[in-house]
């Protein structure tokens, strides 16, 4: 189990061209570019509201190539929470998330405990190869929670971030985007939860 600290790190994978940058963007920014640009490997910090401190949420956005099993393996480990990310454009980019699934697995043990979200992204493209009952199934398969976004339309991105964090069950970690801290009982019965500032 990853040591308990004030970072709570999502890592968020998948092959080339698939949309990771732009989710990752689209949430922490609310931007999005249109031209691709490859990733080695960027890391965004968004402060959060945990347990009544400050923590911040560290989402690391992969590269897409497979050059770099090292950075792979280091992220795996010291990850709290994956994103697994294909584009439903592209039955290849599901196939190449098995073998990063399968490390997950051998790095982390145990994966019930640990919160990983599948992702088919670019739900707005026409050129569909992936039903999202395939995504559905796969997830199913692994025992996981599936989404489908579009980081272009903004679709699900913030729901996203939410979810994956409400998967969390280590420590409760939840995303509140307003801060606002009303609901005091919900809170109470919530004890130990994080927050998006």
């Amino acid at each position: 189990m990853p040591e308990q600290s004030n970072d709570y790190r999502v890592v968020v994978f998948g092959a080339a061209g698939v949309g990771k940058s732009s989710l990752v963007l689209r949430f922490v920014r609310g931007t999005f570019r249109e031209t691709y640009i490859p990733t080695v490997e960027d890391t965004y910090r968004q402060v959060i509201s945990c347990d009544k401190n400050i923590c911040t949420l560290q989402i690391t956005d992969s590269t897409g190539s497979h050059q770099f099993p090292a950075m792979q393996r280091l992220s795996i480990s010291k990850g709290h929470a994956f994103m697994l990310v294909y584009s439903v454009t592209s039955r290849q980019s599901v196939e190449e998330l098995l073998p990063i699934y399968e490390q997950i697995c051998q790095i982390k043990g145990d994966i019930q405990k640990v919160p990983i979200m599948l992702v088919g992204n670019k739900s707005d493209d026409t050129q569909r190869e992936v039903d999202a009952s395939e995504g559905e199934l796969l997830a199913s398969k692994w025992k996981c929670s599936f989404m489908e976004t579009s980081a272009k339309m903004n679709y699900n991105v913030q729901e996203l971030f939410e979810e994956l964090l409400n998967l969390e069950k280590r420590r409760s970690v939840s995303l509140q985007v307003d801060g606002k801290k009303s609901k005091q009982r919900k809170k109470d019965k919530l004890k130990g939860k994080c927050s998006l500032m």
